[in-house]
């Protein structure tokens, strides 16, 4: 009679290919390639690629907030006197009398300069004879 020997069970250990790429793996995660080394230089990739080209996959929602100080397009110039020249749209002034159109210069002026005097104030017109914009001479207070 013959004997046969019987072998336990045992789990085989991973393959060769499976050990290196889980080192390799490992090494990525823990950043233990030198610099200049290959692996070095594909983590380093890796990293640039995430960072320039997520925000066209990813919506981070970082845009940033659209305000708009003042309502109106106000151009300002030196008057060559010590104030200054402002250009207002005529679209932003609705009053019809002249000291409605004051109050409303200077509430559109005021933020921007502080409180001030309106010294005079002039038309500006197109060709038709519509009013484009009013210039406004103030001297700060």
């Amino acid at each position: 009679m013959e004997r046969v020997k019987a072998r336990p069970a045992i789990p085989s250990a991973p393959s060769l290919p499976m050990n290196s790429i889980w080192r390799t793996i490992r090494g990525y995660i823990l950043w233990s390639y030198d610099r200049g080394s290959l692996h070095y230089d594909v983590m380093v990739t890796l990293i640039l690629l995430f960072v320039f080209l997520s925000p066209y996959w990813i919506n981070f929602k970082d845009k940033p907030i659209e305000r708009v100080p003042h309502q109106t397009g106000v151009v300002i110039q030196p008057d060559g006197g010590g104030g200054f020249i402002y250009q207002i749209e005529a679209s932003a002034l609705s009053a019809g009398d002249e000291s409605g159109l004051r109050r409303q210069m200077l509430a559109i002026i005021e933020p921007i300069t502080g409180a001030a005097a309106i010294s005079k104030y002039e038309a500006v017109k197109d060709k038709s004879g519509h009013v484009q914009s009013y210039k406004v001479w103030v001297q700060k207070e």
